[in-house]
């Protein structure tokens, strides 16, 4: 029931996301406000989603329902409609007990097969200083489906612990869109396609690229150049040293 769903937030919020989308988020916030998203694809047209949408007793959780029954929630799409919940009496043996009520929710905008807006605290929030906008709107998609887009904005005074609080807010929310959504069919999102691998090589050119690659040889060096040659002596030049020789000679002899 409402009244026990989110006082469990861990265990409700990841038993929640067992089910849920793919796309659940919690896409922002603060001290004072949230912020969830969820989409998914259904096969269905968007009127016959719209008329799924606004049976709730059809797809909403008994246990996320004051009553315990999902068989008593109604919801009347129109401006100012109320998204209610009967809350069916208990007759005791000495008495007959009094049905009571709920109203979850009111209707603000109400456009079949398009966009369906509601204000209201849900669950444990209407007991908090804080309003709350559901926007569910729809969107045609491929082959005849529908995607469904569902936001819940909450803002205002929390004396829950704000991460707490919106991922147990936003697990119920992605909750009553699976079961949404399972009604309908769901459409499965399609693996990406992993990119082809390339081809084998043949064995002889995989060996051939696995063998290294040979290094050129390292030039030789080059050659010394032979000494250029000394001309040979000619008998002119030796009769010059010679006479040269000889002056000298008579240079120490004079002295």
């Amino acid at each position: 029931m409402f009244r026990n769903s989110l006082r469990v937030s861990a265990i409700g919020a990841a038993l929640c996301a067992l089910s849920a989308p793919a796309a659940a988020e919690v896409v922002d916030k603060s001290a004072d406000h949230f912020v969830t998203r969820d989409s998914v694809t259904v096969k269905a047209a968007p009127k016959a989603a719209w008329l799924a949408l606004i049976e709730p007793a059809g797809w909403w959780d008994d246990t996320h329902t004051w009553s315990g029954s999902a068989a008593n929630l109604s919801l009347v799409p129109q401006g100012g409609g109320c998204f209610c919940e009967r809350i069916p009496e208990k007759d005791a043996a000495a008495d007959t007990g009094l049905a009571g009520s709920a109203q979850h929710m009111t209707v603000v905008m109400a456009e079949p097969a398009k966009v369906l807006r509601m204000r209201g605290a849900l669950g444990p929030l209407q007991s908090e200083p804080v309003d709350g906008v559901l926007t569910v709107t729809m969107q045609p998609a491929a082959g005849g489906d529908t995607k469904l887009v569902w936001e819940y904005v909450v803002a205002g005074h929390l004396r829950y612990p704000v991460d707490k609080i919106s991922a147990a807010v936003d697990g119920v929310m992605s909750q009553q869109l699976g079961h949404l959504a399972d009604k309908l069919g769901r459409v499965e999102e399609a693996a990406s396609a992993k990119p082809a691998a390339a081809p084998a090589k043949p064995a002889a050119a995989a060996a051939a690229s696995q063998s290294p690659t040979p290094k050129p040889a390292a030039p030789r060096p080059a050659a010394p150049k032979p000494a250029p040659a000394k001309p040979a002596a000619t008998t002119d030049d030796v009769g010059a040293a010679l006479d040269a020789m000889g002056d000298k000679k008579d240079d120490k002899g004079d002295e």
